[in-house]
């Protein structure tokens, strides 16, 4: 456990992870008479424009000999054969005007903003459209996945079709350059996938629900307000103790596939629920709870271990860890000692804590402030973590200093100091 300059040394654990918490362009005004002329190329001789009444100095030359040659034809009457040959130099110069307006802009010009790719054909792709994903938000899906060349004839195919307002969200496998018309029919009938999302352990609920979103389609929204222990209480024993109607912690991570085209938010859930219980069950959470109630002397539920369990995960970086950082923990809450972890406030606030908000913010997720566990788990745990938290190292450890590539256990104040000086 470091202690930075800017905080009181700390008596307990300390995680040294980091935590889990535009291009500016140029507008100029152009004339709206013309249109602006492109960058001349590199190395190229610049051409004077016509905006200001001026020409080519070999325009200039060539239309004053053709003027003094007409001149020294007509004689005394010569001012009569000059308007045509006046009207043909106008006219070259008009020729010249196209040329620098017209056709360089067509040969110099970006390609639209949308750019093409080249698709390689023939390749299943899986693709998930969002609920409420307009033509264009799919386009984007598409073009990124490699499935067309182009997304301006993406949506023109759609416009011609009708077809803008009738694109489905949910899972899709598709074939990379197939015919427009093939991709949007299927883009129209519905998902032709199954679903599948993937929680990484140690996520929070609403971590979970913008991946559920991201994969399923389900807004993030729905999720979370559909996510409540008093819905499934009644279906999953564990959860009678949960606190503030909260299912943080029991929505196992794993990677998740759904039969139906779009699963609900309520089907996934209880998939979650479900593969929680089948994980824990050889674990016995109850008899565990009760051989380390009589072990730290301590009272300890079913729903302390999970919440021991999601601070394990936290605080950890390695499986072999997890044990011993439980046993710290265990340990001082024998001792009569706060846990003093620094995941518990950042996943409160939802970012690392400042030292000044350890020192000074008394919320029940501070446990440098608070006795005892957090109100609620702070994430959801892993098997690895939930085993150590159920069956932690017998140490006498109560100080750790953990970092990607350093780990130090301490029995007592001054050997933990010494663990980051």
């Amino acid at each position: 456990m470091a202690t930075p300059d800017s905080r009181n040394p700390r008596r307990a654990s300390h995680f040294g992870g980091a935590s889990e918490a535009p291009r500016a362009g140029q507008t100029g005004s152009i004339d709206d008479t013309m249109a602006p002329l492109p960058a001349a190329p590199k190395g190229a001789t610049p051409r004077t424009t016509l905006r200001d009444g001026r020409v080519s100095g070999r325009t200039a030359a060539a239309t004053q000999r053709a003027t003094t040659r007409t001149v020294r034809r007509g004689g005394p009457g010569g001012g009569k054969s000059r308007a045509p040959l006046v009207v043909l130099a106008l006219l070259a110069v008009a020729a010249v005007a196209a040329v620098v307006l017209v056709v360089v802009p067509a040969l110099t010009a970006a390609p639209a903003s949308d750019g093409t790719q080249e698709v390689v054909k023939g390749n299943q792709v899986t693709i998930t459209i969002p609920e409420g994903a307009g033509a264009a938000a799919v386009a984007d899906e598409l073009f990124d996945a490699g499935v067309i060349a182009s997304k301006s004839e993406f949506l023109a195919q759609a416009r011609r079709t009708n077809a803008e307002q009738s694109l489905k969200s949910g899972s899709y496998t598709l074939t990379t350059g197939d015919d427009l018309s093939v991709i949007l029919e299927l883009l129209t009938t519905g998902p032709n996938a199954s679903a599948k999302v993937t929680i990484p352990e140690g996520y929070t609920v609403s971590q979970t629900a913008d991946a559920v979103e991201q994969a399923l389609g389900i807004p993030a929204d729905e999720f979370l307000a559909q996510a409540k222990a008093s819905t499934y209480a009644s279906d999953f024993a564990f959860l009678s103790g949960a606190a503030d109607d909260s299912l943080e912690g029991f929505l196992f991570p794993k990677t998740y596939s759904f039969e139906s085209e779009q699963p609900s938010a309520d089907e996934v859930i209880r998939a979650m629920l479900d593969q929680f219980q089948a994980e824990v069950a050889p674990l016995d959470l109850a008899g565990a709870a009760a051989s380390l109630s009589e072990r730290y002397g301590i009272e300890l539920s079913e729903y302390d271990v999970v919440t021991m369990a999601s601070i394990v995960e936290r605080e950890a970086v390695t499986d072999e860890q997890r044990p011993k950082v439980a046993s710290v923990f265990y340990n001082r809450l024998r001792d009569g000692m706060r846990l003093e972890s620094d995941a518990t406030l950042t996943y409160y606030l939802g970012r690392a804590a400042t030292a000044e908000e350890i020192n000074s913010l008394d919320v029940p997720y501070n446990t440098y402030k608070i006795d005892g566990l957090t109100p609620t788990p702070v994430c959801s745990p892993s098997l690895a973590s939930l085993e150590a938290a159920a069956s932690p190292a017998d140490t006498s450890f109560l100080y750790f200093y953990i970092t990607q590539d350093t780990e130090q256990f301490s029995e007592t104040y001054d050997q933990h100091q010494q663990a980051y000086s």
